[in-house]
């Protein structure tokens, strides 16, 4: 794949992209936001668990 190639198909992505909607955008940031505390909260249990097996306070 040429660098010309690689221009021509980049530039043909950005005609056919548009901007997300506000429904789109909200349910994506709803997502993002889940996931981020879903996360943080094994995170946590794993620190807490690790914690208390090894009998060093947090």
């Amino acid at each position: 794949m040429g660098l010309r190639s690689f221009f021509q198909s980049a530039s043909r992505l950005l005609r056919t992209l548009s901007r997300p909607d506000w429904k789109t955008y909200s349910l994506s940031v709803k997502i993002v936001f889940i996931g981020v505390g879903i996360l943080g909260a094994i995170g946590f249990l794993i620190k807490l668990i690790s914690s208390t097996i090894t009998g060093v306070p947090t």
